[in-house]
């Protein structure tokens, strides 16, 4: 009797069997180790970007608290799946109770929509900061950014709190294998006994108002970006301007290009192999990638980056 079959039949009827990734590898545990090297590296990663921009009086501002938030929603993000599924494999259980599904679900589709409408906010601070730069201090002042950012929490919340309660109260007489390695939308519907198509439309149309409106405020944004940028004689200001705006732009085609795949492409572009391998790459390695986006090619968070080691080192020479 293999691993899912005994689990079948030892699982209580509330409960779900996560298959995982780790049962499509054949050396699920060096999967294992280098997963749980990605999750250390995002953690530190964002948590070292979060620390240099709340540390260094020059990144106090507008972007940079918008690019903090990120990082923030980045950890939360990839520990909402990765823990759980890195313990299950190391205690060789791969269940999780229908409160626990429903409360990962949650969290995940709240940050996931946090995050759509905080890019939107990212790409509005560049258009002013490169179209109205003599407004900038007045139009993007800490008030309003700490509404914009608290505006992208409560509608990612309000998405998470209805395709949640509305997945969650679905009837599930199927098996309840979700085959995936954590609790998505998609693929916990799948187990529905009911006919899900018409909430399927809804679940697509509810996405598409996620989507459209933040990549409406992107589109608009860069389309005046780059009008600008064009009537700029120098050539020093154009490069600066496409700095700001390029690292912003790769994270938006990232994040948006997985999102379109797993919730607007039709069922029949979908199988469970590909959904598991689009979501380890939007779940647990754009949190990686982010803050290496910003940073790298960013040479105030470089700067304070080394103004942070200088400081460690003369702190160590002290005690010494």
């Amino acid at each position: 009797m293999d691993n899912n079959s005994w689990m079948a039949n030892h699982t209580a009827p509330s409960d779900f069997i996560l298959v995982g990734i780790f049962s499509q590898s054949q050396h699920p545990a060096l999967l294992c180790v280098v997963i749980f090297m990605v999750f250390l590296i995002a953690l530190s990663g964002n948590s070292i970007l979060i620390l240099l921009i709340y540390s260094d009086a020059h990144l106090h501002t507008a972007m940079y608290f918008f690019i903090s938030q990120l990082s923030f929603m980045d950890m939360m993000y990839i520990s909402v799946t990765v823990p759980k599924m890195l313990i299950d494999k190391v205690m060789d259980v791969n269940k999780i109770s229908a409160p626990e599904c429903g409360v990962q679900m949650f969290f995940y589709v709240t940050l996931a929509g946090s995050e759509f409408f905080l890019l939107a906010a990212m790409a509005y601070d560049c258009y002013v900061a490169i179209c109205h730069p003599l407004h900038y201090p007045i139009l993007m002042n800490h008030r309003v950014c700490v509404f914009l950012v608290s505006g992208c929490w409560f509608l990612g919340s309000v998405d998470g709190f209805m395709l949640t309660s509305i997945t969650m109260t679905f009837p599930f007489c199927r098996s309840r294998e979700i085959q995936h390695f954590f609790c998505e939308v998609p693929a916990v519907m799948k187990l529905s006994c009911l006919d899900i198509s018409l909430y399927e439309t809804l679940m697509y149309l509810c996405c598409v108002l996620m989507l459209l409106i933040p990549v409406i405020v992107i589109s608009s944004s860069y389309t005046f970006i780059i009008l600008t940028i064009y009537r700029m004689n120098s050539a020093e200001g154009r490069k600066k301007a496409f700095t700001t705006c390029s690292s912003h732009m790769t994270v938006v085609i990232l994040f948006y290009g997985a999102a379109v795949y797993t919730y607007m492409l039709p069922s029949s572009y979908h199988t469970p192999e590909k959904d598991m391998v689009v979501s380890v790459f939007y779940t647990i390695l754009t949190p990686v990638l982010n803050p290496l986006i910003y940073s790298l090619r960013n040479k105030d968070v470089i700067g304070a980056l080394k103004k942070m080691l200088k400081v460690g080192s003369v702190f160590q020479e002290t005690i010494k």
